[in-house]
């Protein structure tokens, strides 16, 4: 309908006066009324598109990864329309790149420090393997303390010493025990015939308490050896023990400096060009570093070897004084001396039973 109009209007003579100017048409006005006409139609059509539109973008909403940000001036090329999907990609690509790159780094780190150590290792292995190699075939020097050193082996002699004396005094502690035990049951039994046997009641009597005497004095006897026994085990096993595992250390301190020390002097006699200046001037600061650790510990063990033996003639005096009142008073039948015995060194006894489990552990 509104091109058949326009097409009307566009039809129509425009009359023209002489003087050149429009002359009007009072009598048809019809290409006003198409205009307006066509004004009207174009307003109508485009309010209802653009209620539509707004509909539309109410409904969906915008696109934030399809925002773009456009560069440069009005009426543009289409080259200045950055995607802000692209921006955020990049941003997310160059931040997990870069967290891998840290991981990359710390795990190559890791890597090189193990390497190193390794090397480290290895080449401190082979500079001791090759230093006791040498010593052992005379071929090679070694750094020696006369006086340590006699005082390391008289230790290790006592030890040896000392672990005999342990192993005898557990014997003599099971032996006694089992004799103390067959006491107990004899007497019992004495006991328990002196019921049944009225005719000799009174010498199965005699027999059952003194042997209920001696079971009592035996187990008197086993708390002093037990507590010898546990004393003599507390200076062999950890006391010797953890002076000795110093002195391991020691020498193996002492096997590292007379393996530096022949590196050392073997690259000062040779040539001394450059590259064996820095050679030396990296062996002498090792050299340096395992003497100051060699002369450390053998320092730490004489201070040790010192004070064990200050200790271990303290602890032997008086478990041997100990052990020595224990047995006199036992095999001469003082009860009373054997028990002021145990009362003078502070040793208790356990009640009978008390090494026996619970009926609640035992079930």
């Amino acid at each position: 309908m509104t091109d058949s109009i326009m097409s009307k209007a566009a039809t129509m003579e425009i009359p023209i006066n002489s003087n050149g100017d429009t002359g009007t048409l009072p009598e048809d006005d019809s290409l006003e009324q198409a205009a307006k006409l066509q004004w009207s139609l174009d307003e109508k059509v485009g309010s209802t598109r653009g209620t539509r539109d707004l509909q539309q973008v109410m409904v969906s909403g915008p696109n934030l990864n399809e925002t773009s940000i456009v560069s440069g001036g009005y009426g543009g090329t289409a080259e200045g329309i950055i995607p802000t999907s692209s921006i955020k990609g990049s941003n997310m690509h160059h931040s997990s790149s870069s967290s891998s790159m840290s991981a990359d780094d710390a795990t190559r780190g890791v890597a090189v420090e193990k390497i190193e150590s390794v090397k480290k290792w290895g080449m401190n292995t082979y500079k001791c393997t090759k230093q006791m190699i040498s010593e052992r075939f005379g071929r090679g020097s070694r750094t020696v303390d006369l006086e340590l050193e006699a005082q390391i082996e008289v230790l290790r002699d006592t030890k040896r010493k000392y672990q005999n004396v342990l192993r005898l005094a557990r014997a003599l502690t099971n032996h006694f025990y089992n004799m103390v035990q067959t006491q107990h049951a004899l007497g019992d039994t004495f006991a328990d015939l002196s019921q049944k046997s009225p005719e000799l009641r009174d010498e199965f009597g005699y027999n059952a308490e003194t042997q209920k005497l001696l079971c009592k004095n035996g187990e008197t006897l086993l708390g002093a050896i037990n507590f010898f026994v546990s004393s003599i085990n507390t200076l062999v096993n950890k006391t010797m023990e953890d002076t000795l595992m110093t002195i391991k250390m020691y020498e193996n301190a002492r096997l590292e400096f007379d393996a530096y020390r022949a590196d050392l002097e073997e690259l000062s006699m040779g040539p001394r060009d450059a590259v064996t200046m820095a050679r030396i001037d990296a062996a002498q600061q090792q050299y340096q570093v395992h003497k100051e650790k060699y002369e450390r510990l053998r320092s730490d063990v004489t201070i040790k070897l010192k004070f064990l033996e200050e200790n271990k003639v303290k602890v032997m005096h008086k478990q041997l004084l100990l052990f020595h009142n224990a047995i006199s008073a036992y095999f001469a039948g003082n009860q009373q001396q054997l028990e002021q015995t145990l009362k003078q060194f502070n040793i208790k006894l356990k009640p009978p039973g008390a090494d026996k489990p619970s009926w609640l552990e035992e079930q």
